[in-house]
């Protein structure tokens, strides 16, 4: 009688633990290429995929994505910290447009119902010439743009990346 009182206590114990509903968060970008805001004053590139944003900031050095370089493939890391490069993973209660994002005054609706900000990390640029089929006339540049040992936070909860490839971005000269 005592092994089996002994076994319900265990049981019970076990089976009434509660998680806290943490759910692990994560995205998908990969068939979604990068966008730029018309609008030269604006800092950032972002990826939208129905109602997620991915933003990047990169505010310190606004042209971070864009070259004047030497050697080719050039590479470079930025650390994000907020205030010269800043990520930002966004979900809306309904379809993101480049409205949503790009528009001075920003739009009433969608709404943001969550906002992930990264909290350390680098951003890597990989940056590579453009030539037309001639192989002589460079037409500009593509950048592949790489998250490295990112974490988001909410403040609740957070998620990480090891390494993230967020896409090609290419400028022309």
């Amino acid at each position: 009688m005592r092994k089996l009182f002994l076994l319900l206590i265990v049981f019970f114990t076990f089976s009434s633990c509660d998680d806290g509903d943490i759910t692990l968060e994560s995205f998908n970008f990969s068939s979604q290429s990068i966008q730029k805001c018309p609008d030269d004053n604006k800092t950032f590139l972002y990826k939208i995929n129905d109602n997620e944003l991915l933003l990047l900031d990169i505010s310190a050095e606004p042209y971070t994505y864009d070259s004047n370089f030497n050697e080719f493939p050039y590479s470079k890391s930025y650390p994000i910290d907020n205030s010269s490069v800043s990520i930002i993973y966004r979900l809306y209660n309904d379809t993101a447009t480049s409205t949503t994002i790009c528009s001075v005054i920003a739009p009433a609706t969608p709404v943001v119902t969550n906002e992930w900000n990264a909290t350390g990390g680098t951003l890597d640029v990989t940056t590579t010439q453009r030539f037309d089929t001639d192989g002589t006339t460079l037409l500009g540049y593509t950048h592949a743009i790489k998250l490295v040992n990112v974490n988001f936070s909410n403040g609740t909860n957070s998620f990480s990346f090891e390494e993230y490839f967020v896409g090609n971005y290419q400028t022309s000269i």
